[in-house]
C-alpha cells in the first residue's frame, strides 16, 4: 500500500473552477510563516513544500505547491519553479524569494515577506473596516430616499394635486419630483445602470485611474489618508528589498508596480530612472515634495549616509501605518455626525415640503 506522502495530488487544470479563484491573503501569511518556520528547523525547502501542499486547504495554493515541489525535485530552484504564479503571488514574493536564494538568506526573505504580507493585510483591512460603516449608512440612505419618493410621496402629494390653492414651492417640487421618478421610473433605473456601468469602466482605465488618483490627493479628508497609505506601503516594501540585497534601481523600480496611486508609480519610476545615472535617493527624492515629504527626505539620507536605509525605511513605515491605524480609528466618529446631518437636512425638507400645505390647509378652515 502506498503511503499518501508518496503521492501528491494531481496539480489544478486549466479548465478546474479552483484555477480562477484568487489565493486570499490569509492563505499566503499562513504560508510563509510556516515555510520560514520549516526551513528554520532544518527541513528541506521541497519536503517543507510539499507538507504545506499537503495540509492547505485552499485548492488552488495546494496545487501551485505541489507543482513547485515537483519542479523542485527535478532540479530547479523555488524561485524558478515559483515565477510562472507571480500573478498568484506578486512581483515582490517571486524577487525576494530569488533574490534569498542568490544570497543564501532565503529564511530571511521568507520572513520578510511574512512581516511585509501581515502588514499590507492590516492595513488593508484597517482602511476597509473603518470606510464599511459611513457607505452602508449611505446606501441606507439613498434607499430610504428612493423609497419614500417613489412609494410613499405619491400617496401624500396625491392629496395636494386637488387642492385648489398655491403649494408651496418646496412641496411643488417634491411634487414635480415625485412625479418625474412614477412616470420615468424604468428610464431612471436604466440610465442609473449604465451610467455606473460606464463609471466603473472609466475608473478601471489607465486614464480615468490616473484621473481620480490625482482627485483623491487633492481632496481634504481623503488625501492625508491617501498618502499615509501609500507611504507606508512604500516604505516597507524599499526596506524588504533592499535587506534582500536587491539592486537599488530594481527596487524602486519593483515598488513602482506594489503602491496602488498611480501619481507614486510614476514618480518611483522617475526615481529609479534618476538612480542610473548614480544619484543619492535624498537629493532625487527632494525633486519630488508632493510623494516624498521633508521628513522622508531628510531620514533617507540621515539612511544613506550612515548604512542604515532599510531600517530607516522600516521606521519610517511603521510611522505611517500607527498614523493610519489612528486616523482610521478616529474616521467614523468624524464622518457619523456629517452624515447624519445630511440625513436630518433631507428629511427636513421632505417633512416640511408635506407639513406645509397642511398648516395652511387647517388654517384656511
Amino acid at each position: 500500500m502506498n503511503n499518501n506522502n508518496d503521492n501528491p495530488k494531481t496539480p489544478l487544470k486549466s479548465k478546474d473552477l479552483a484555477f480562477f479563484l484568487k489565493i486570499p491573503v490569509s492563505a499566503k501569511i499562513f504560508f510563509l510563516q510556516n515555510l520560514s518556520v520549516m526551513i528554520k528547523t532544518g527541513i528541506p525547502l521541497a519536503d517543507a513544500l510539499r507538507t504545506l501542499g499537503e495540509q492547505t486547504k485552499n485548492k488552488k495554493l495546494q496545487a501551485i505547491l505541489l507543482a513547485v515541489y515537483e519542479k523542485i525535485k527535478n532540479g530547479s530552484t523555488f524561485g524558478e519553479s515559483i515565477e510562472q504564479y507571480k500573478k498568484d503571488f506578486g512581483e515582490l514574493f517571486i524577487n525576494m524569494i530569488k533574490a534569498g536564494e542568490a544570497s543564501g538568506r532565503l529564511e530571511e526573505s521568507l520572513n520578510e515577506l511574512y512581516l511585509q504580507s501581515k502588514k499590507d493585510h492590516e492595513l488593508k483591512m484597517k482602511v476597509r473596516n473603518a470606510l464599511t460603516y459611513p457607505v452602508v449608512i449611505i446606501i441606507a440612505m439613498i434607499g430610504i430616499v428612493i423609497f419614500l419618493v417613489i412609494f410613499v410621496l405619491p400617496n401624500i402629494t396625491a392629496l395636494f394635486k386637488d387642492l385648489d390653492a398655491e403649494l408651496p414651492i418646496a412641496t411643488r417640487i417634491v411634487i414635480a419630483v415625485s412625479d418625474f421618478f412614477q412616470a420615468h421610473s424604468i428610464v431612471v433605473g436604466l440610465s442609473l445602470v449604465v451610467g455606473l456601468t460606464i463609471f466603473i469602466k472609466f475608473i478601471h482605465t489607465k486614464t480615468g485611474k490616473k484621473v481620480f488618483d490625482r482627485l483623491f490627493l487633492k481632496l481634504p479628508i481623503i488625501s492625508p489618508i491617501i498618502q499615509k497609505i501609500n507611504l507606508a506601503r512604500m516604505s516597507r516594501s524599499l526596506s524588504s528589498l533592499i535587506k534582500t540585497d536587491i539592486a537599488i534601481v530594481e527596487t524602486f523600480n519593483i515598488t513602482s508596480r506594489i503602491v496602488g496611486n498611480t501619481i507614486y508609480k510614476e514618480t518611483l519610476q522617475e526615481v529609479a530612472e534618476q538612480l542610473k545615472k548614480g544619484q543619492k535617493i535624498a537629493e532625487v527624492a527632494k525633486k519630488y515634495p508632493h510623494v516624498f515629504p521633508p521628513v522622508i527626505t531628510q531620514m533617507i539620507s540621515v539612511g544613506e549616509e550612515t548604512g542604515a536605509l532599510d531600517e530607516v525605511l522600516e521606521n519610517l513605515a511603521n510611522f505611517y501605518e500607527d498614523e493610519v491605524f489612528q486616523t482610521m480609528n478616529t474616521l467614523p466618529t468624524i464622518i457619523e455626525p456629517i452624515l447624519m446631518l445630511c440625513i436630518g437636512f433631507g428629511v427636513a425638507i421632505i417633512a416640511l415640503a408635506i407639513l406645509m400645505p397642511m398648516y395652511s390647509l387647517t388654517e384656511s378652515l
